[in-house]
């Protein structure tokens, strides 16, 4: 199974196995991680699971769509070139070791 390291924005790191086919904010919902609201359950209908994702894999995430880009400009923290909303990130095997950050505020 895929695995996250979440970081949360006090800096505690949470290595969580991910289900193929979950998203990343599933997951971190699921397991209590700090730093997310997922206020529309991962419709990508607001903005507070925006995330930053680090790493040499941040380039094997696929490409953000028009409606994450637009949620994007909602973001209450610095969005920043790496920044996404983690609800539109779904896990594959090829993602395993992703880092994803989450900010000091999502609303």
């Amino acid at each position: 199974m895929p695995n996250v390291t979440y970081i949360e924005p006090n800096g505690n790191q949470r290595e969580i196995d991910v289900p193929a086919g979950w998203s990343v904010m599933q997951s971190a919902m699921s397991n209590g991680v700090e730093g997310i609201e997922a206020e529309c359950g991962g419709s990508c209908a607001c903005a507070t699971c925006h995330c930053y994702i680090e790493g040499d894999l941040a380039a094997a995430v696929p490409a953000a769509a028009e409606n994450e880009l637009a949620m994007l400009d909602n973001v209450v923290a610095e969005r920043k070139a790496n920044s996404r909303l983690c609800c539109q990130i779904k896990m594959t095997p090829e993602l395993a070791g992703l880092v994803v950050r989450f900010p000091d505020a999502q609303s």
